[in-house]
């Protein structure tokens, strides 16, 4: 088990909704409603591709993160990293897995480490994603604390992020990630 990081939980308090709610930019949208691999793409776009995992603990799901597929109160596996490509932040991603579903094949996901979800997910031949949802994250947020502890430029006002439940062999998770400062998200071109 890693150490934790001090904010962990960070935690992703959010008005998460369509994207058709939002005018988002050409690049921006792509990133955010892309339905691929987020790893993948952040692979393509770097030498060197590393998760940090913040920390990652069981608790119960709060009224905030629940939905159709996760029961607030249920027993969740949180889970919480940053993305780097060639040592620059790119992603903060939550993760609830509950442990309803970590049984079977899906046990593998209590035990990553330092490997992405994102490309353990994308792997398995059934998986399924349900619709992404937007979110935007301003400077008194969660995300805007942990962007300070990480010294990270702050002239991106409002940071993005993007939400979906994914099935595997019928069980949910879900998954939250938001594009940090200085991310390839936030650049013009696509």
């Amino acid at each position: 088990m890693t150490t934790e990081h001090s904010l962990f939980p960070v935690q992703m308090v959010a008005r998460w909704q369509s994207s058709q709610c939002f005018a988002l930019h050409a690049n921006l949208s792509s990133w955010l409603l892309d339905p691929s691999s987020l790893t993948a793409r952040l692979k393509s776009h770097c030498q060197n591709f590393r998760v940090e995992v913040l920390g990652q603990k069981i608790e119960n799901c709060s009224a905030a993160e629940a939905n159709n597929d996760i029961v607030c109160g249920e027993p969740v596996l949180v889970r919480e990293v940053l993305l780097y490509c060639d040592e620059i932040a790119q992603v903060f991603a939550r993760s609830l897995l509950p442990l309803s579903s970590l049984t079977g094949e899906q046990q593998q996901l209590a035990h990553l480490g330092t490997q992405s979800l994102g490309q353990v997910l994308f792997n398995h031949p059934d998986l399924q994603r349900k619709k992404i949802e937007v979110a935007e994250f301003n400077s008194s947020s969660s995300i805007a604390k942990l962007v300070g502890t990480l010294a990270l430029n702050t002239s991106q006002e409002t940071l993005w992020g993007r939400r979906s439940i994914f099935i595997l062999d019928n069980k949910p998770l879900m998954v939250a990630e938001v594009f940090l400062p200085g991310a390839m998200a936030y650049k013009n071109t696509i």
